[in-house]
């Protein structure tokens, strides 16, 4: 199945399985995101409801696209300006391109939040070591600082 997505301003043409590069996007590597904003949907000459369809993508990385160097002239003015850019830009891999019913009974289940005693005893654990680091760095004497040498001042020789 395909479909055409519209993110960032351009549109997409995307199978599952496919490398993209688009717009940045928020998210890190290895990240799941959903694009939405289906224009176009189908499967071979058939044409399915682009509103119910979900497509589903991991992000590979966040990088950099290709310099784009801006030069500015005037002639016979004597005025020449160079720059360059580079477009932060997402690559992605389609994952799943389908109807949104099927991407949520595929969808693997989050793992649940930790209780609160857990995030506790937690903060707990943590709390002794702060302050063992704290005594360790007050048992420790500051450094003393020397004052550079000073180099004995040249003799000076009268020539006669």
């Amino acid at each position: 199945m395909f479909a055409v997505v519209r993110t960032g301003g351009k549109q997409y043409r995307v199978a599952a399985g496919d490398k993209i590069a688009v717009e940045k996007l928020a998210g890190e590597a290895g990240d799941t995101v959903t694009l939405g904003d289906v224009l176009l949907a189908g499967e071979g000459d058939k044409m399915a409801d682009a509103a119910k369809v979900v497509v589903s993508a991991e992000i590979i990385a966040q990088a950099k696209s290709e310099k784009v160097v801006v030069f500015k002239k005037r002639r016979r003015h004597n005025y020449r300006r160079k720059a360059g850019h580079r477009q932060q830009m997402t690559l992605l891999r389609i994952t799943a391109v389908g109807d949104s019913k099927a991407d949520k009974k595929a969808a693997p289940k989050k793992e649940a939040a930790p209780k609160a005693d857990d995030a506790a005893s937690a903060a707990k654990a943590d709390a002794p070591k702060k302050s063992a680091a704290k005594a360790g760095a007050a048992e420790k004497p500051a450094a003393e600082k020397k004052a550079p040498a000073k180099k004995p001042a040249a003799k000076k020789t009268e020539d006669k």
